[in-house]
């Protein structure tokens, strides 16, 4: 499979501020590779280096086979954007907000009709932007992201400040793209999330990547961190290492009757950050 994303040291920074340093990426064409990290991490800027809309101090990026400095407008329309900073006309339909970039895109009526559809939007074409609930707004994001058939999706925080049931129907329109062959490129702070639509990840801190992989792969290096808890019959509970050096005192509760029930925990992403960085990844 081709990489649809290359990028080889990855550097920028602010004001004297280092804000990307050395970032190396290789992200297949039809995967969602998810980018992880706190607020601040550099994630947003990644984006906007990767699409074209800033330049890097050093490194190269390469885009579908384009060198990310000189995308051309055609290739840029190959790429589908969703980011916080993208306003939304809220004076406007859900339509007319579409329809102003229409125009950029090449598109008209059917497609922006079918993107509306897309997100569950039909029945909101003519309600002004500015009433819509949150969820509704990411939608109608979305739908713009959508609109023009993109090849590339770059998703920034899709699923932030939503409700479980909103942000389970985002990720399954997001899963539903990528049964359609796109590439997603991924940004969020939710462990839960990249675990369940990534089949690659990168750990970003500070402005360097500290872990790449399968989420499945990169728990699995952190294994050490497995535990044991054993739930009590006064209703405590208390956490063990998953070793040998724990068998005399699971013996003991067991023998005594204390020992309720007793499960394995597997380390995720989060505990997998907080070991590297001595940070919480949703921070």
């Amino acid at each position: 499979m081709s990489s649809s994303i290359t990028a080889r040291g990855i550097s920028i920074s602010f004001g004297g501020r280092t804000v990307l340093n050395g970032i190396d990426l290789d992200i297949q064409s039809g995967e969602i590779f998810g980018l992880l990290g706190p607020s601040g991490a550099g994630k947003t800027t990644l984006i906007k280096i990767l699409t074209g809309q800033l330049e890097q101090d050093s490194g190269t990026a390469v885009i579908n086979g384009t060198d990310s400095r000189r995308l051309s407008g055609e290739e840029r329309r190959r790429f589908g954007i969703t980011m916080d900073n993208f306003g939304i006309y809220e004076r406007l339909s859900c339509y007319e907000n579409l329809k102003v970039i229409a125009g950029i895109y090449g598109v008209g009526k059917a497609e922006i009709y079918a993107a509306l559809e897309k997100v569950g939007l039909a029945d909101a074409a003519k309600t002004p932007a500015g009433r819509l609930s949150k969820g509704m707004t990411v939608r109608l994001k979305l739908a713009r992201a959508f609109m023009s058939d993109p090849d590339i999706l770059f998703l920034d925080e899709p699923t932030s400040g939503l409700d479980p049931v909103s942000a389970g129907e985002i990720r399954g329109m997001i899963l539903a793209e990528k049964e359609r062959g796109k590439t997603v490129f991924l940004t969020t702070h939710t462990m839960t999330e990249a675990e369940k639509l990534c089949g690659s990840i990168a750990l970003l801190n500070e402005g360097k990547i500290v872990e790449y992989g399968a989420p499945e792969e990169i728990c699995r290096r952190y294994d050490h961190q497995r535990m044991l808890k054993i739930h009590l019959t006064d209703g405590n509970e208390i956490a063990l290492p998953h070793n040998r050096n724990s068998a005399d005192k699971i013996a003991e509760l067991i023998g005594s009757g204390r020992a309720e029930t007793i499960h394995t925990t597997e380390p995720d992403l989060e505990t997998v950050f907080m070991e590297i960085t001595g940070k919480e990844l949703s921070a």
